[in-house]
């Protein structure tokens, strides 16, 4: 339980950096994933999830 909080937490400073540094750039890129199609959306968790699995298992 520990370390799932841990990666939690990990995960939540990771993603609050990009808008702490770079708001603007940050609202460009939220945008810009907004306008894509849900294929396209699901492919990139796909993606991000598939990742993740493997930095777990290295």
């Amino acid at each position: 339980m520990e370390n799932l909080i841990a990666a939690l937490g990990l995960m939540l400073v990771l993603e609050g950096l990009l808008p702490m540094i770079a708001p603007a750039r940050w609202r460009e890129v939220f945008l810009q994933v907004a306008r894509l199609r849900d294929g396209q959306i699901r492919f990139i968790g796909m993606g991000s999830a598939l990742l993740g699995i493997a930095l777990l298992l290295f």
